[in-house]
């Protein structure tokens, strides 16, 4: 785009690796699965394709296969009489079930396998014990013996979804806390955990010791701190990301209930040295803060055997890489240590990579090509997460990623080392007004029940639209009000519908008319030749700012872009054709309709990402090669360059014929009704 190139243009990496996070292979996909991280992942993937070149691109997730969630949720269907077959037959046809509910949205991930299925899950294998065993050589791991859940009744240590509780960080209100975190993403020890119960039986478990590896994060602080330093500086980095990595970053502090100040009092002295503070005015807790965590540690076992109440502050813990569940991938045999499995926290913020080189085995590259992708200077790696996950990605990633240095992965020189990711973290994505989970109260719709109502398209508008980077926002669809006399009055309109006017009214009807216009006056041709100024330089200024928004992956505001040159773009033709009918000019409506397919192409590049299917139908009937179309190596002077010399000199393209009353973007057929 020479032209544009007069103004400050961003510079995008050469290769790019864009990754959403992996679902649980325990359930369908919800619509926060869909359009809070996979539909936004997917719209920036394509623009990249369609920027730097499908080939330079990889868009790579897949099914968690392994955790705790999937043998709970496995255990109740199969005691219920629901399931027959084993764990990896439930995980299989959840994946299945996962991958055609992403294809339907029109998600086009280069892969979207498995940690633990098929050759994925080779290549996840082997990558598992190359990163253990690399922490373990550059010594940052180690073997620590802890307390976890057992249930006696049962006879079973549990696994993580196995023991409910309430969460122990401070400020904390979760009532949905599991062994070792709760369901918004604090971490803490399962001694901790307030009031526990094992689901199995109902009955309070005991606290008996296991033997796991531990990733030594709390060496990393100075690390992450200067890490935060570097978020902070970039204007492009989400506030959210920042914000949440920082809080790791406090001293260990203990929260004491007032009322046992003088308890505490009494056992100070066999406290670790600390520093007391008074409760400030209106809290219910004095803090005590200690060097390392190490000594929090010390302290909170002399409290608890005095029976005061305490919780913990977020802060850097030794990160626990194994676990002692059955199902999981398989951890390397260190030091004897046998018959651990790996939690399946720590190897899913790897399995990315191993998609990778499984996605470049496909294609006939050589293994060593994913540094290309994760090492090389020139290259980026965009992760797609939601807020809850920014102490696995934004926390432990990092230092995981630098533990690493030098050496890299392999261990083969520096081009291994992994560059540190782009964290594109969005808010949660709320059903009305709450918050959903598949495990929670307020059950979310799934992706396939979506599709009873609404199109693809019209859906995928409508979660780019909602500014999930600014804020929590609210999803409400119509058909899905718990308002059953809402839901029934046509006079109430459905917000889900907004963006979707601009598709199936506005950019309908842009292209309809130049098609339409294209076979009654110019024998099914589009002129060619030079665009009006005007015309020219309004598409330009879209362009400009919709790439540099790109940049920054505020896709509501590219939504935003989108919108008010599709509906400058129709007002052009519509001022433009009556004004030509007027005055009975030939050439007045040769240049308007001129225009208006050079404005066409320009909506279908930047909608392209957006509502891919629809844009290559028009691609299609405008007979042109997808790959130069969609592509942004073009001056964007006109559209002559797309044409072969011979019809440039004859200064007409011939279209395809379109049918009456044809639709580029329908409705869905429930609302014709």
């Amino acid at each position: 785009m020479s032209d544009l190139k007069d103004s400050k243009r961003v510079e995008w990496p050469s290769r790019a690796v864009v990754t959403a996070g992996m679902p649980y292979g325990n359930k369908p996909l919800h619509f926060g699965h869909i359009g809070g991280v996979f539909v936004p992942a997917d719209a920036f993937a394509r623009f990249l394709r369609d920027r730097i070149g499908a080939e330079n691109v990889r868009f790579v997730s897949g099914t968690d296969c392994f955790g705790s969630p999937i043998n709970e949720g496995y255990r109740k269907l199969v005691e219920a009489g629901e399931f027959e077959g084993s764990i990896a037959d439930y995980v299989l046809a959840n994946h299945e079930r996962q991958k055609a509910t992403l294809e339907a949205f029109q998600v086009s991930l280069d892969i979207y396998d498995g940690s633990g299925i098929g050759h994925a899950g080779d290549v996840h294998q082997m990558i598992t014990d190359e990163f253990i065993g690399r922490l373990h050589e550059t010594g940052h791991l180690h073997l620590d013996s802890t307390l976890q859940f057992y249930d006696a009744e049962a006879g079973t240590f549990l696994n993580g979804r196995q023991v409910q509780g309430r969460c122990p960080v401070q400020g904390c209100r979760s009532e949905h806390a599991y062994a070792d975190e709760c369901d918004l993403g604090h971490q803490y020890a399962p001694v901790d955990l307030i009031k526990p119960v094992s689901t199995l039986t109902g009955t309070t478990p005991e606290m008996r010791p296991v033997e796991n590896w531990y990733f030594d994060l709390p060496s990393f602080e100075e690390f992450l701190k200067g890490y935060v330093r570097e978020l902070e500086a970039d204007d492009e980095v989400r506030p959210v990301v920042t914000k949440a990595v920082a809080e790791f970053l406090a001293p260990p502090v203990i929260f004491v209930k007032n009322e046992h100040y003088d308890e505490y009092l009494a056992l100070r002295d066999q406290l670790p040295d600390h520093e007391f503070r008074e409760a400030e005015k209106g809290k219910q807790s004095f803090e005590i803060e200690f060097a390392d965590i190490a000594a929090r540690d010390a302290a909170r076992t002399v409290l608890a055997a005095a029976n005061i109440r305490f919780r913990t502050s977020k802060t850097l813990v030794p990160f626990r890489i194994t676990g002692n569940i059955e199902w999981g991938v398989r951890a390397p045999v260190i030091d004897g240590v046998e018959g651990l499995t790996v939690w399946c926290w720590p190897e899913s913020l790897w399995a990315p990579i191993s998609f990778t080189i499984a996605v470049n085995d496909e294609r006939g590259l050589p293994r060593t090509s994913w540094r290309d992708f994760w090492c090389a200077d020139d290259a980026c790696v965009y992760q797609f997460i939601g807020q809850d996950n920014l102490y696995f990605y934004g926390v432990a990633q990092p230092a995981l990623w630098e533990a690493l240095r030098p050496g890299g992965l392999f261990t083969e020189g520096p081009d291994s080392c992994m560059r540190q990711t782009r964290l594109i973290a969005n808010h949660h994505m709320l059903f009305g007004k709450k918050k959903a989970s598949s495990s929670g109260a307020v059950k979310p719709p799934t992706g396939e029940e979506l599709l009873e109502h609404y199109t693809p398209e019209q859906l995928r508008a409508h979660f780019l639209a909602l500014g999930l980077d600014q804020k929590s926002v609210g999803f409400s669809p119509k058909p899905f009000d718990p308002d059953e006399a809402k839901r029934d009055d046509p006079r109430v309109a459905d917000p889900v519908l907004k963006e979707g006017a601009l598709l199936t009214n506005v950019f309908n009807r842009l292209a309809r008319s130049c098609f339409y216009e294209a076979q009654k006056n110019f024998d099914g041709c589009m002129p060619l030749g030079a665009v009006t100024p005007e015309v020219r330089e309004r598409a330009w200024e879209a362009l400009r700012s919709y790439e540099a928004l790109m940049h920054k992956v505020e896709l509501h505001s590219v939504m935003t872009v989108c919108d008010e040159f599709i509906r400058w773009s129709n007002k052009w033709w519509a001022d433009g054709i009556k004004a030509a009918d007027e005055a009975n000019d030939a050439e007045a409506r040769r240049q308007v309709l001129l225009d208006s397919f050079y404005l066409l192409r320009v909506a279908c590049l930047l909608m392209h990402p957006i509502v891919p299917v629809g844009c290559e139908k028009i691609c299609d009937y405008l007979s042109f090669p997808f790959d130069d179309f969609f592509s942004w190596n073009y001056d964007f002077d006109s559209n002559d360059e797309l044409c072969p010399a011979i019809e440039t000199d004859a200064g007409a393209h011939r279209v395809h014929e379109l049918p009456p009353r044809f639709d580029f973007f329908r409705k869905h057929e429930s609302q014709y009704k």
